[in-house]
């Protein structure tokens, strides 16, 4: 791994663990194993680094939404699988936990790939309920939009629950609640 890679890896990890604010230039450079003159001949400093680090956690939450839900089987199949999928929930969402970085919402630049990683999450979820819906694998007063919010914002606020009950059994339980409202729209 190159060194703009062991600091954008390095950075990632830490706006994970400690945020956009707890995430220094030092602690990245210790961590990465990193110079300050080799992590500034890299990035203009930490805005840029932790750009750098934003997106590419991003573009790997973009490609998972791609590939969960495009699997085989119907449309609720898959939407059971997403939201099914194994996740490290008490480390929580790497995007999602950045949206409470009011350093990063205040800047449309580092809040632009959570606002698109989320736009295309909901999308692509969109899409396959609407898929499901025109199949007649669900009720036609199932709204695709507004249900794969709801998905966005169960998984989401799954991760807050389980991280503070240091557990992921509340995670799990607003799956599964959720697993059951989409169940009662289900036609088969």
């Amino acid at each position: 791994m190159g060194t703009a890679e062991r600091l954008i890896e390095a950075t990632r990890e830490l706006l994970r663990e400690r945020g956009y604010v707890g995430t220094s230039p030092r602690a990245v450079q210790r961590r990465s194993g990193v110079g300050q003159g080799s992590m500034y001949h890299h990035f203009d400093g930490k805005p840029a680094l932790a750009l750098a680090a934003v997106r590419r956690s991003a573009g790997q939450l973009r490609a998972a939404a791609e590939a969960d839900p495009g699997g085989e089987g119907s449309a609720a199949e898959r939407v059971r699988a997403y939201l099914r999928r194994e996740r490290s929930v008490l480390r929580g969402c790497r995007i999602g936990g950045l949206a409470r970085a009011p350093d990063v919402v205040a800047d449309p630049e580092l809040r632009r790939p959570l606002e698109e990683t989320f736009d295309r999450l909901r999308g692509r979820i969109a899409a396959v309920l609407r898929e499901g819906r025109e199949r007649g694998e669900f009720t036609a007063s199932l709204d695709p939009a507004a249900t794969a919010a709801t998905i966005v914002a169960v998984v989401q606020g799954g991760y807050v629950l389980a991280r503070s009950a240091a557990s992921p059994d509340p995670f799990r339980q607003a799956v599964e609640g959720l697993i059951a409202l989409l169940d009662a729209h289900t036609t088969a």
